[in-house]
């Protein structure tokens, strides 16, 4: 292996990126898209990258089945774990002959003194009782929302998530209407574990007339 190749397989190593790793070796970025591909397929190119990263494993002491495991984890992580789309009962569901409900006797108060400032013009009535509780299921009966009861987004508290939810959890950002959680890509995690269970093999096919590489397809094998 020529110096220079040493040194691709050097940079390779840092971000397995081929053509910024022929650029950062020396070659030429006008033609690195096509020698950094060629370098990979030489066969003491190839063994030095093989070699070096069981080197880096070793120092970090990562194991193939530790970073299978984790995709897996990410991959079969449930995604009600981390946010959840929740239906849940309106002010009538539970209240009593479905009138509507308060949470307690406070609640009424308040309401009661917005009538007396005049900041509400309808009086209202403790008719349907208290002990109203937002995280109840709707009532299938209920005349005022017909037992679809209201839908509300509900983001779990990340500071207190586990296993899997903790996994696929990448972050949330706030937004003009509320705010996104953001999660890992399930379906790419659960490729990887394929890939690396040989379930996938992928074939390129050099078919184009002038000699061009044709799109990538990916080959399911059959199990067993």
């Amino acid at each position: 292996m020529t110096p220079k190749q040493q040194r691709f397989v050097e940079e390779y190593l840092i971000d397995l990126n081929a053509t910024q790793a022929a650029i950062r070796a020396g070659y030429s970025a006008r033609t690195a898209d096509r020698i950094g591909p060629e370098l990979l397929g030489k066969t003491c190119v190839a063994d030095a990258i093989t070699e070096g990263r069981a080197r880096l494993s070793e120092k970090a002491e990562i194991t193939q089945e530790m970073v299978l495991r984790r995709w897996w984890d990410i991959a079969t992580a449930d995604p009600n774990d981390l946010i959840q789309f929740r239906r849940t009962c309106c002010r009538h569901c539970h209240g009593v002959d479905h009138a509507y409900q308060w949470i307690d006797p406070e609640e009424f108060a308040t309401a009661l003194s917005a009538v007396a400032a005049g900041e509400a013009s309808e009086l209202p009535t403790d008719d349907g009782g208290y002990g109203y509780d937002r995280r109840a299921d709707p009532h299938a009966d209920c005349p005022k929302c017909f037992g679809e009861g209201q839908a509300h987004i509900h983001g779990l508290d990340t500071r207190k998530l586990k296993g899997g939810a903790r996994l696929l959890y990448a972050g949330v950002k706030q937004t003009r209407d509320g705010f996104e959680i953001k999660m890992q890509d399930q379906g790419k995690a659960l490729e990887n574990v394929a890939r690396h269970l040989g379930m996938f093999v992928d074939k390129v096919e050099h078919s184009n007339p002038d000699g061009s590489l044709a799109p990538k397809t990916i080959i399911i094998k059959a199990a067993g």
